[in-house]
């Protein structure tokens, strides 16, 4: 029997371990990796090739959402099932237009979580009830291509969004120049282009901005300055 390799993208070691021992008790699936944020998962995944990838939302330096638009760039085959203790809209929207073809619920029980693997890796999707029951009531709403924009049509490319997790984590300019490898005047520069395109002019807005649209849960980021 040929095994459905999975790939573990979640920055709390606990849940991992969780994860890892549960799939380790079926015989049909196996744990190729484990990437503890969104940049990691990225590399990996482009490494391992891996069948599915079960994808936390809120990770720190790369957010779920966009590792899982540059993996699915990257390696088109790769089935992502994204991970959340959340089921707001903006997060359900935010899924789906990043490529994901499921969503679950961190309570989700052990045998969904298998038949979620199992379904996907089939070319189906899987969605925890309460959030398909969402997705029915949001069909009708367009979605532009981040997903992220129900007001505005509004583009963020992969970089801003990077800076923008940054910038809602609380890192100052120079960090996040340090962190994604970049200048220190090309940081300001993402910054002043993300408040021109969002209307919004202080870290505070970005950073509500951040946590309403899913891409920081509100527990990662401990003060608004």
């Amino acid at each position: 029997m040929k095994r459905i390799t999975v790939l573990l993208a979640e920055d709390h070691t606990i849940v991992r371990e969780g994860f890892r021992k549960m799939l380790e008790l079926e015989d049909d699936l196996e744990v190729a990796g484990e990437a503890q944020d969104g940049r990691q998962a990225v590399v990996l995944v482009e490494k391992l090739r891996p069948a599915v990838v079960l994808m936390d939302i809120a990770m720190p330096l790369l957010n779920g959402l966009e590792a899982t638009r540059q993996l699915l760039k990257a390696v088109p085959s790769t089935k992502v099932l994204i991970l959340s203790a959340h089921s707001d809209d903006a997060y359900v929207k935010s899924a789906a237009a990043s490529g994901a073809v499921g969503f679950l619920l961190k309570q989700t029980s052990a045998h969904d979580v298998c038949r979620a693997i199992r379904e996907v890796q089939k070319g189906k999707t899987f969605f925890s009830s309460s959030v398909a029951r969402r997705l029915d009531r949001l069909q009708a709403q367009p979605l532009n291509r981040t997903g992220l924009l129900p007001k505005k049509d509004v583009h963020l490319t992969s970089r801003e969004m990077e800076v923008l997790q940054l910038i809602a984590e609380g890192k100052a300019n120079k960090e996040t120049a340090a962190e994604l490898g970049i200048g220190l005047k090309t940081v300001e520069k993402h910054r002043e282009h993300l408040m021109q395109k969002l209307d919004i002019h202080d870290t505070a807005g970005l950073t509500r901005y951040a946590i309403g649209t899913g891409i920081i849960e509100s527990s990662v980021q401990l003060t608004i300055v």
